[in-house]
């Protein structure tokens, strides 16, 4: 078994360890822009896929690789594991759909509740026992979905028509516009102080050092790891200032 995942907060790379590791304690876990990853999945024929849902949607990077390497997953078994700051709708069903296109073999879905990761908006904001006790809830749900696993019944989270009339009506119809690409959004203030901790851990490769500033493209695929990791709180991207850093590593 392979777990392949993004993670921008750490969020969905916690989720994604215990649950593959749970299942398999040598299963090889790989971050998504890891440059052998396609190497890695061509290895097996089980597949955990783990992403951060955007407005009841998969990340558009998520989408992208899966597109642009459509001929991977043609018989291949695939989970997908989703974490979300409040609703997801059928956040998991975005990409078995798609996944299921190209030959897949779709086993479940499994949705997790976690800390928004949104860093520069108030919306959804949560004291930190109350973030503690998500993360604590959806370990629960991961232990009791793979005690299931072993009996033979995979959970299907978001992969239900009713799930996916939700997640298009709910939230993916109205925000439309924010998730068919990338976005050209983030912005770099003055705060800035030219360390490129940002354009070094960008999963795209988004930004670039020029003349000792970070210079954003427009292909940022709004994962927040940059805007959670940045010294200065420099960075944002949907909204006008960091409101909260919201690494996963707060909550342990």
């Amino acid at each position: 078994m392979v777990g392949v995942y993004l993670s921008g907060t750490g969020n969905t790379k916690h989720c994604m360890e215990l649950f593959c590791r749970s299942l398999d304690a040598n299963v090889k876990l790989i971050p998504i822009e890891d440059a052998q990853v396609v190497e890695v999945i061509k290895t097996a024929d089980k597949i955990v896929i783990g992403y951060p849902t955007q407005y009841s949607n998969a990340p558009y990077m998520v989408r992208d690789f899966i597109i642009k390497h459509s001929k991977l997953w043609k018989g291949k078994q695939v989970f997908c594991l989703v974490t979300m700051g409040a609703f997801s709708g059928d956040g998991a069903g975005c990409t078995a759909r798609l996944l299921k296109k190209y030959g897949a073999v779709i086993l479940g879905g499994l949705h997790l509740r976690m800390p928004n990761s949104v860093c520069d908006s108030k919306l959804l904001k949560k004291p930190l026992e109350q973030n503690r006790e998500l993360v604590a809830a959806a370990d629960r749900k991961i232990k009791t979905s793979v005690a299931n696993i072993r009996n033979g019944k995979y959970p299907q989270d978001g992969l239900s028509a009713f799930a996916h009339i939700a997640g298009l009506l709910g939230q993916r119809l109205w925000f439309y516009k924010k998730t068919q690409g990338y976005s050209d959004q983030l912005k770099i203030s003055s705060k800035c102080i030219g360390c490129g901790l940002c354009s070094k851990i960008c999963p795209m490769g988004n930004i670039h050092m020029e003349q000792g500033r970070p210079i954003p493209d427009k292909k940022c695929t709004m994962c927040y790891r940059c805007i959670s990791s940045c010294p200065q709180q420099a960075i944002t991207l949907n909204g006008d200032r960091v409101q909260e850093q919201c690494r996963f590593e707060k909550y342990c």
